[in-house]
């Protein structure tokens, strides 16, 4: 019963939700998951959950890219840029932890995607109706917020 209440929250939480709303869920979600497995780092199933946390955030982090690379994304070019350098760095981590996993590696990708999401939910009072999103929330829904 529980859980088909928190399932029709979920959804109606996601059709109410604005690009940048949803932008920040995923991303505090892929930041949970990487906490969940740095947390229970001695877990026999370590493996296959940190496997699913860094896909996961590997998969969001590919549709930023994607989204940022496009030529009508509204975004400043240097913010773009910026962004996409960010990415390549994210990438670079998932892969060395992919190769030599380590609890304290999963720290840099926490703290970057809760700084990004805390940001994404800041408004800018006067600007709030001409808010400028990254990434269309689309994309971002069908990773499952």
């Amino acid at each position: 019963m529980y859980q088909a209440a928190l399932k029709a929250y979920e959804s109606v939480n996601k059709s109410t939700m604005g690009g940048r709303d949803i932008e920040a869920a995923v991303l505090t979600k892929a930041a949970l998951k990487l906490k969940e497995v740095q947390s229970h780092w001695d877990a026999a199933d370590r493996f296959s959950r940190l496997d699913s946390a860094l896909k996961f955030n590997q998969r969001i982090w590919t549709i930023f890219q994607a989204e940022l690379a496009k030529e009508e994304n509204p975004l400043p070019h240097t913010l773009k840029v910026d962004l996409l350098r960010l990415s390549v760095f994210i990438d670079k981590r998932i892969f060395e932890i992919m190769a030599y996993p380590a609890p304290e590696k999963l720290t840099i990708l926490i703290n970057m995607n809760n700084n990004i999401a805390a940001g994404l939910r800041t408004r800018q009072p006067s600007t709030d109706s001409m808010a400028v999103n990254a990434l269309p929330h689309t994309p971002a829904m069908a990773i499952g917020v």
